[in-house]
């Protein structure tokens, strides 16, 4: 079983950065692809970035390319989330994941562990 716990959400304005944390417990994960999901209010869940095991193949959803970087240390069992550049539609509950597969990808299907989520709020 694998526990996620993701740190480093709060309130921040326009234009301004965060970065998430999301420490993984109970097993190693360095060899799952891990990945970050976001819900805003009235919304439905969608994805926001992934990352391989390897650290080397990553993908980005559109609305975040250029300004989100997914990382992550798998001798600390974590990944990262740096957002700056951001914007208030970026504000919603961020959830990070660790995927059954590998690779990363876009597919909630494909993650079996989700954190319980960090409030990120942008003020325009």
């Amino acid at each position: 079983q694998v526990q996620l716990v993701e740190s480093g959400g709060g309130l921040v304005q326009a234009g301004g950065s965060l970065r998430l944390s999301c420490a993984a417990s109970g097993r190693t994960v360095s060899t799952n692809a891990m990945g970050w999901f976001r819900q805003a209010p009235g919304k439905e869940r969608e994805f926001v970035a992934a990352i391989g095991w390897l650290g080397n193949d990553k993908i980005y959803a559109d609305s975040v390319k250029g300004r989100f970087t997914i990382s992550r240390d798998n001798a600390k069992n974590t990944e990262y989330l740096q957002m700056n550049s951001l914007k208030p539609e970026d504000t919603a509950v961020y959830y990070c994941a660790v995927s059954n597969n590998r690779w990363a990808s876009k597919f909630e299907p494909n993650y079996g562990y989700w954190g319980q989520g960090t409030q990120v709020t942008v003020s325009s």
